[in-house]
């Protein structure tokens, strides 16, 4: 090995096992077996931290301790023996019963009497000085890792592992700030030198996390300490790697319980993991690193549970030639604070007077934003430490607020840190675009904004309510994965049925070619509902929505307990495929919660003008997408046509055209001698009608139609604005026949429709059912009418013969030729395909921003 701890060809690998992977009887056997199973592979040593919550119950025995609670800070040291009892002799007996291990066990009850018996000694002298200094804390904490070692090195010799229990307090060597201490290394790597004989032929299970003064005087190296501890003896020893074994499967690119879609990265460099740590990230520590990369050793990230999985490796090179983004960081609980000069100074400036007071007064300071010339300065800290913070900022500036020259201090608090790291982030072109534009496009308000000097990194202060959209966007936004689309489906019939058979069929295709993973996580219909964050399966859902679903009740507190499920999962879209006319106060309720809508259902928009507004308002206020193209002829994008003419300038005078395919099939029989009721019941049969036909007969269903369609020409009117004229002579919207009496209804009018029929032919006409919206913005009072109407042979309405719509748009720029949009519109199939246009759509413009 040389002097400068490079790596070595023993082999010899440093495992480190953190409190989570050795609190637990069924993952203590794990580690145990992996240490035996890694051994045949090559020389291994192994570095633990305190079973569990010990740390945490040392902390709270040594301050019971420190007010004279001394019996209560026994029963925490009793509560410890008894972690460590209960996790070896459950071990114990698994070794006996599964592995045949021999009968003769060490004697655990005297182990841990001897590590602990000290610690009570400890604990009484506190007791009587009613104090504990930083020096006697680190002492305190000093006995879970020892206990912890202890332990595991007698469960391992009975596994047959040739198990030494190390202190790391006998070679790690370290100055004396207490809590936080800092390592001498030329010193610790001679003490480890003279080690390296008493290893020999043996696995050393090292405390971690501690160290102690040249002069004997126990110390602990805070966050990440026995991380800390497994890369400095890595580096002592020259070893091979490093493995971190944890309860993770690697480095992850975002959060796991805020991104479903997160997933381990195969491989970092050292200066990723150093960026990654600067924000936050808990896996890493810069003081774990510098071994590592002082000393070229690689480092593992690994999975207790999985330990087949390989891990992260993290090592000088990372991978190369690579533009994609390492991680989605989200640091929490912190406060942002800010403060500015009401006019310019030449004096001091304000951000290095800030810094320097929050420096003195030992403050974290994760992210700083200065203003042009320093006149203003932000700052993200803990929000535990905001008290603290202000008062050490409003000393330093006291002359100045007592005067009104500078503002006094603003607080906004909880806010997180969101970061995007990657390696090669300076070469990659519009990353800032790629981070912002959808985090905007969510509604989520960036309150501060900061790029890291290394260029490796881009930072965004965020309030806290908006933790989990915004990582999820920004994770989406830069193709870590594929695209999650969580969709909540209202109805299973007409047009519900084929949309869920539609999805079923391109999901694997959406995921292949367009990296959409579209996910049904919710199906209502009237009578039960089934819900499956993780989605449900489409090739038997009928049987699990029969057989599992949960029934309904109160139709309202139900489904509003849905979309609070649904607004915790990726990219939620609540999608109506429904005839009910009261879904209006869903949609809002899915908008309050961040979740987008589409619909297939124009009851709700045919509603007054103003609650329609309410609607498009709370969409946009809470910039979730409201689609609704399906509502007026199906797919053919007659909404977006509008919407083109008049967000570029357009003026559009005109629309006139067949807007319902279940009527031009109706008016196309009768005008070839098809009697009236039998066309419609034709029709009915076929899927091109409304659940209840007089809806298209009466002409309600074209005028609901006709409404949608101009308001998006900008006319503020209400249903009954609209001129509606029966196909039927005789019926009138307002009087709805009684179940089953349309169709007799309809035989009574069959020669009255049919005589009409034959009038239009001896004219060289035919009769079809026409929408007809005029506008003038500049003048005459807008005009909505919706009737039959004989029809030339060279109307565009006359072309239609079968389920189809034809509409013509008549604008300053189609003054004399009009726009025609023609194609199929009746039946589910075409209309949920429309639907899952409008899904689709959402999807792309979150990715694209």
């Amino acid at each position: 090995m040389q002097r400068d701890g490079s790596p070595n060809a023993s082999g010899l690998r440093v495992m480190k096992f953190g409190g989570s992977s050795v609190g637990r009887t069924d993952s203590l056997v794990r580690v145990i077996d992996i240490v035996a199973n890694e051994l045949e592979r090559g020389p291994v040593a192994a570095v633990v931290s305190a079973m569990g919550d010990t740390t945490d119950w040392l902390i709270d025995a040594a301050a019971k301790a420190a007010t004279g609670e001394r019996e209560l800070a026994d029963h925490v040291v009793d509560t410890i023996a008894s972690l460590a009892l209960g996790n070896g002799t459950a071990v114990l007996d698994h070794l006996r019963r599964v592995r045949g291990m021999p009968t003769q066990m060490p004697d655990l009850l005297a182990v841990t009497h001897d590590v602990l018996a000290p610690l009570r000694q400890v604990l009484y002298g506190v007791s009587l000085l009613r104090e504990c200094s930083a020096q006697t804390l680190d002492l305190v904490m000093s006995f879970g890792e020892r206990l912890s070692a202890s332990v595991i090195a007698e469960l391992m010799k009975v596994r047959g592992i040739p198990a030494l229990y190390v202190d790391s307090r006998t070679w790690t060597v370290t100055d004396d700030r207490f809590g936080n201490a800092l390592v001498d290394w030329e010193a610790t790597h001679d003490k480890v030198i003279t080690l390296t004989t008493q290893f020999a032929g043996h696995v050393p299970i090292v405390t971690g996390f501690l160290g102690q003064t040249a002069d004997g005087r126990t110390t602990t190296l805070g966050r990440n300490g026995s991380d800390y501890t497994a890369t400095l003896l890595a580096r002592g020893l020259g070893a091979a790697e490093v493995n971190i074994w944890t309860d993770v499967s690697g480095v992850m690119t975002a959060d796991p319980s805020l991104v479903a879609d997160a997933y381990p990265l195969e491989r970092l460099s050292y200066t990723e993991a150093l960026e990654l740590a600067n924000f936050g990230a808990r896996m890493f520590h810069p003081r774990t690193m510098i071994p590592l990369i002082e000393s070229g050793i690689p480092m593992r990230i690994r999975n207790t549970m999985h330990p087949e999985q390989s891990g992260t490796l993290v090592d000088r090179e990372g991978v190369a030639g690579t533009n994609r983004p390492t991680s989605v960081t989200s640091l929490e609980n912190l406060a942002l604070l800010s403060v500015q000069w009401r006019r310019l100074s030449h004096d001091a400036l304000v951000g290095e007077r800030v810094l320097r007071a929050l420096v003195r007064a030992r403050v974290t300071v994760w992210m700083t934003v200065q203003a042009a010339h320093g006149q203003a300065v932000a700052v993200a800290i803990p929000a535990a430490q905001v008290d603290h913070a202000s008062a050490a900022i409003q000393e330093e500036l006291a002359l100045e607020l007592e005067r009104r020259e500078a503002q006094p201090l603003d607080v906004r608090q909880p806010v997180t840190l969101l970061t995007l790291v990657a390696e090669t982030m300076s070469e990659t072109a519009n990353v800032a675009g790629r981070f912002f534009a959808p985090l905007g496009a969510v509604g989520v308000n960036v309150r501060a904004i900061a790029q890291g000097a290394s260029s490796r990194s881009i930072s965004c202060v965020i309030d806290a309510e908006h933790t989990a959209v915004a990582v999820r966007t920004v994770h989406a936004a830069f193709n870590f994965a594929h695209q999650t689309v969580s969709v909540l489906l209202l109805g299973k019939g007409t047009v519900g049925r084929p949309l869920i058979e539609q999805i079923r069929e391109q999901q694997a295709k959406l995921l292949r070619r367009q990296d959409v993973r579209l996910d049904v996580v919710g199906i209502v219909d009237t009578r039960r509902s089934v819900f499956d964050p993780s989605g449900i399966s489409l090739d038997d859902w009928q049987a699990q929505l029969e057989g599992s679903g949960r029934a309904r009740h109160d139709t309202g507190s139900e489904l509003v307990d849905l979309l609070d499920r649904l607004r915790r999962l990726s990219v939620p879209v609540l999608v109506d495929c429904t005839t009910d006319a009261d879904m209006a106060a869903r949609y809002l309720a899915a908008f309050e919660r961040g979740i987008h809508v589409v619909t297939a259902n124009k009851k709700p928009l045919s509603r007054s003008w103003r609650e329609c507004e309410l609607l498009t308002a709370a969409a946009r206020h809470a910039h979730r997408a409201f689609r609704y193209e399906t509502t007026i002829c199906a797919s053919l994008a007659l909404v977006e046509t509008v919407r083109d003419f008049v967000d570029t300038g357009d003026r559009v005078r005109l629309v006139e055209g067949a807007m319902s395919g279940a009527m031009s099939y109706v008016s196309h029989q009768v005008s070839s001698g098809v009697r009236l009721s039998e066309a419609v019941l034709r029709a009915k049969e076929l899927g091109y009608t409304e659940p209840d036909p007089w809806d298209d007969v009466s002409g309600l269903d074209v005028a609901r139609k006709a409404l949608i369609l101009a308001r998006e020409m900008g006319m503020e009117i209400s249903l009954e604005d609209v001129a509606i004229e029966p196909f039927v002579p005789g019926m009138s919207i307002h009087t709805r026949p009684a179940p089953g009496r349309l169709y007799e209804r309809l035989r009574e009018l069959d020669e009255l429709v049919a005589e009409r029929a034959r009038d239009a032919s001896k004219s060289a006409h035919v009769v079809r059912h026409l929408a007809r919206i005029e506008y003038d913005p500049d003048g005459r009072s807008p005009r909505v009418c919706v009737g039959p109407r004989f029809v030339a042979a060279d109307h565009p309405a006359a072309r239609v013969t079968g389920a189809e719509a034809c509409v013509a748009f008549y604008t300053e720029r189609y003054r004399a030729c009009p726009l025609i949009v023609q194609g199929p519109d009746a039946g589910g199939p075409v209309a949920a395909a429309g639907v899952l246009a409008d899904i689709l759509e959402i999807a792309e413009s979150l990715r694209h921003g």
